[in-house]
């Protein structure tokens, strides 16, 4: 493997990797198949991609061509030379808006030739779900087609021209009239007219095989479009013209409800007459909440086109009178349509969870039939589940007769992969027998590709292997794949996965308390890869900033399940390539509610960080910036933080300040509150629950509606004490009584009502303070958490024995009150009690105070939604209260890029930089004059106010600010 690496560095401009972590990031794509490479080769063009065939054909080393990796069916793995497009091959080379073509090359994301071509209104025609991610040259290997097929058709009807290189080096131009057919090609064809004739299924999703009859006299002889869906074992594809079509210039969507999906599939032909743009169907397992939707168990998403938007109503109405539905809904607004096909396009991920959290996995995803025959096949479809004691959910392009779904097959044991042999050969005889074909979409693969002789008998494949010898006579490329294929249950990638459970810290009650499974849930579908973050999406952050596989959600996934796996990676928890891959997680948690299967890279993080370091010395930032409370509440008890303000605003002494807490020196270390929150409290009002409810000491009323329980995180505390008296007074302006939690501990149980004492108990009390523990959880440090945790459930138990709320006003610490308490103290019910009751400051005020109005501030308001808020808490109150207070504007998504520690660590600060440059410092610079620069998060005002000067402020700060004066 040495020689081939020093070879292929001596012949190539591009990238090549050998090392541990670009083979792992390429062992699987989104299917249930593993394959370790020897390497990974990023061509710079096509002399790069000649020269690695010249170098792999001479050894006898397979190579595979690798687009965005989703392929579901297995053919973007292997086991020689991977070659990755979507680094350098990646360009939109031409778009001519009066010919209606774009020149691509194959690593060219969909959605950024769909940017590019939408301001002259055009697009491209085919739509996968994950066309964020997917690229053209994918999409050529497979045939993708996509939600608006009923409408421009396949990848394959929009291929003009295709540059490719043959395994033996040809440069070939394909494309109609025999253009750059390779030697033999022609005579193959012309040997066997009648077979090519009679031998394929005529159904619009007819993805399975070779397409040899594109190659008929009749059909133009057109090479490039029977290239199409070759799965990159016939050459590799360099360049593509492709056409585009005219976009409508507006939509609407008709949402139909059925009774079940076998009506709305019946339904779905019916519909074709009338020109639809899409006919997508899904049935209610797939959707979280129906709310927002028709009545019905299925649905069909009908998109409709026209020059105006009452055009296109009316198409759509006219669809939605004749669909003979159970209800029906038209959208024509952008927004509500876009939230109407999000829970679409997501079910490629929600797919991969039943309803009750067991797994599903793809195999079959994406059989077609006549679309005629779609309803009957469907119920033969549940019957030949039922007998298999299988469960899965259809959904997919009902008016095309393609099925997506997904199926809780047992791939850990002997038993549950003899089980989905059976079922795959029995369906594949059903498929056949509706006239339909193997794949409709995705391409055949290891999947289907053993089945094709059911679909096209034998002697129709052992002409699909003369074409493979005709373009690849050394079986160089892809093999395994679509010819003398590998068994469709050998080389699953559960099989290298340990069968016992990893001893972990946290609960993953999701998992059942498997790490193993946790890590599974990353099925590889990649939405954590887009380039650009969309609405108040979070994930992924780092991505973004770097473009680099490692990471993503998806990459980090990858290592961890190769970690899990040992083969490539071999030094379990304590490998540095997991590490490295880790380092520029941000712990953002937007992959927990981005990601379809809510894969929790954040708290995966936490726990290599916990088993990597054991034992071991810590980076200085983890003493320094993870165990901050312990600092600040040293210097909260010797009254020093003037002192260390004046200390660390000494350029050479904040320098070595900073170097000796491993913080990067871009970074100004934040400024210390000189009077502490609690010290506020202490000389204003009750210290804690128990004191008294009617008034404060300095006489002020408190207000005689509900308790709330005023949580005092550390950055309110000590850094930022301005946010908690704004919170107090606009909490006692609704008429909230606001508490403290109790900073006494006390031994053995509460006496009464939770609120005496006896004087013996007191004196043996004791005193602590709250803490969430998140900045022990984001730096791995799990031991200590659970350690203050427990203190903290000690301290708060007066509280969980009364029914007050507690309200956290940092996104932050109330994100880990409702999660990492309750995971990592799994065996405490305590966590889970307290987790129930955190409330954020505009829920306690929703809540508790319904019938108060906030000052009305008629002003813009600017900033970010923080990404914990987003991805764990939710801002739906939030919003409602900026809009009740006259805050108007929405706030940007994405992270920050701060994000608590990350963003002071050395070496993380371009990153930091370039996250919050994504969208936060944009929406600040070009804000009103008037604007209200809103960010709940420290983090998040840290930032803002380092990179821009600009201070931010926290909600509770904007509205006290309008409160009438005392």
């Amino acid at each position: 493997m040495t020689d081939l690496e020093g070879e292929l560095r001596r012949a190539v401009r591009g990238d090549v990797g050998f090392d541990v972590t670009s083979r792992a990031l390429t062992t699987m794509d989104a299917s249930n198949y593993r394959r370790v490479p020897l390497g990974v080769v990023a061509p710079r063009d096509a002399d790069d991609v000649a020269a690695v065939l010249e170098v792999c054909r001479t050894r006898g080393v397979p190579v595979v061509a690798r687009g965005g990796g989703t392929s579901i069916a297995g053919q973007a793995t292997g086991v020689g030379v991977v070659l990755d497009f979507t680094r350098h091959l990646n360009r939109l080379v031409a778009l001519d808006p009066v010919e209606r073509t774009a020149v691509v090359q194959p690593g060219l994301v969909l959605d950024r030739l769909q940017d590019a071509a939408a301001p002259h209104g055009l697009r491209f025609g085919p739509d996968p779900a994950t066309h964020s991610r997917c690229t053209l040259g994918g999409m050529i290997g497979n045939n993708s087609c996509g939600s608006h097929s009923v409408a421009w058709g396949t990848t394959a009807d929009q291929v003009r021209e295709l540059d490719v290189v043959t395994a033996r080096g040809q440069r070939l131009r394909l494309g109609q009239g025999w253009a750059g057919a390779p030697d033999g090609l022609r005579s193959l064809v012309e040997d066997e007219p009648a077979r090519l004739r009679t031998g394929f299924p005529e159904l619009p999703r007819r993805i399975s095989g070779y397409a040899l009859d594109a190659l008929l006299p009749e059909k133009g002889a057109d090479v490039a479009r029977s290239f199409c869906g070759s799965e990159g074992t016939l050459g590799v594809l360099t360049e593509a013209v492709v056409d585009l079509v005219e976009a409508p210039r507006a939509r609407a969507l008709a949402v139909l409800g059925y009774a079940d999906e076998a009506a709305a599939a019946e339904a779905a032909a019916g519909l074709l007459p009338f020109g639809p743009l899409t006919v997508e169907g899904m049935a209610a397992d797939l959707v979280p909440s129906a709310a927002g939707l028709p009545r019905g168990g299925a649905w069909l998403f009908v998109e409709t086109g026209g020059e105006s938007e009452g055009e296109a109503r009316a198409r759509a109405e006219t669809i939605a009178r004749a669909a003979d539905a159970v209800d029906s809904l038209v959208v024509t607004e952008d927004a509500g349509q876009r939230a109407l096909w999000r829970i679409r396009e997501d079910a490629s991920g929600t797919a991969t969870r039943m309803p009750d959290g067991s797994e599903a996995w793809p195999g079959w995803e994406d059989c077609a039939v006549p679309p005629a025959r779609l309803g009957a096949y469907l119920r033969d479809f549940r019957a030949l589940l039922s007998a298999h004691g299988l469960r899965g959910t259809p959904y997919g392009h009902f008016g095309d007769g393609c099925i997506h779904v997904r199926i809780d097959f047992d791939l850990l044991t002997e038993a549950g992969i003899g089980r989905f042999r059976r079922f795959s050969e029995e369906l594949a005889d059903l498929v056949a027998a509706h006239g339909g074909s193997l794949s409709g979409e995705h391409g055949d693969g290891q999947a289907r590709a053993e089945l094709l002789p059911k679909m096209y008998g034998e002697e129709l494949v052992a002409l699909f292997e003369r074409a493979k010898g005709v373009w690849d006579p050394d079986d160089l490329l892809n093999p395994g794949m679509l010819v003398r294929p590998a068994p469709l249950d050998s080389g699953l990638r559960f099989s290298a996965l340990p069968r016992e459970p990893v001893d972990v810290a946290f609960g993953y009650p999701g998992d059942g308390g498997d790490f193993s499974a946790a890590v599974r849930r990353c099925v590889g579908v990649a939405k954590c890869r887009t380039t650009t973050a969309t609405g108040p999406a979070v994930m992924c952050p780092s991505y973004r900033a770097t473009g680099e596989e490692q990471h993503s959600t998806r990459g980090r996934a990858r290592l961890l399940h190769e970690m899990l796996a040992g083969e490539l990676v071999t030094d379990g928890w304590r490998s540095q390539e997991v590490r490295e891959a880790l380092d520029l997680c941000l712990s953002c948690k937007g992959c927990r509610s981005d990601c379809p299967v809510e894969v929790d890279m954040a708290t995966y993080k936490a726990e290599f960080l916990h088993h990597h370091y054991e034992g071991r010395r810590r980076p200085a930032a983890h003493y320094s910036m993870g165990r901050l409370p312990v600092w600040l509440r040293w210097a909260s008890r010797t009254r020093t933080a003037a002192l260390i303000n004046a200390l660390t605003s000494v350029k050479p002494l904040a320098t070595v300040a900073k170097r000796l807490a491993g913080i990067t020196p871009q970074r100004d270390i934040p400024r210390l509150a000189r009077r502490t929150f609690s010290d506020w409290w202490r000389g204003r009002g009750p210290t804690e629950v128990g004191g008294s409810p009617a008034s404060g000491r300095d006489g002020r009323d408190v207000g005689k509606g509900d308790l709330v329980v005023l949580w005092p995180d550390t950055f309110t505390e000590h850094l930022s004490p301005s946010v908690g008296r704004a919170a107090v007074r606009v909490l006692e302006a609704a008429g909230l009584r606001v508490v403290l939690p109790p900073t006494l501990r006390m031994r053995g149980r509460p006496v009464g009502d939770a609120r005496s004492r006896s004087a013996l108990r007191l004196l043996t009390a004791r005193r602590g303070r709250v803490c969430c523990g998140l900045t022990y959880v984001s730096t791995g440090q799990l031991d200590h958490a659970r350690v203050v945790m427990r203190r903290t459930l000690d301290l708060m138990e007066p509280v969980l024995e009364t029914d007050a709320p507690v309200v956290v006003l940092e996104p932050s610490c109330a994100a880990a009150l409702r999660t990492d308490l309750p995971e990592l103290l799994h065996d405490d019910p305590r966590a889970a009690r307290l987790a129930a009751r955190v409330l954020t400051f505009a829920e306690a005020l929703e809540r508790h105070a319904p019938d108060w109005r906030p000052p009305h501030l008629d002003r813009p308001a600017v900033g970010q939604t923080h990404c914990h808020q987003h991805a764990v808490l939710g801002d739906t109150a939030d919003r409602r209260l900026r809009e009740a207070a006259g805050l108007t504007g929405a706030l940007s998504g994405g992270c920050c890029g701060l994000a608590g520690n990350f963003g002071f660590e050395k070496g993380h600060f371009e990153v930091s930089r370039a996250c919050a440059e994504e969208q936060l410092l944009p929406s600040v610079r070009q804000a009103p004059t008037d604007a209200a620069v809103l960010a709940d998060g420290f983090s998040c005002r840290t930032q803002v106010e380092q990179l821009t000067g600009v201070r931010a402020r926290h909600l509770a700060e904007v509205l006290a600010e309008g409160l009438p004066d005392d």
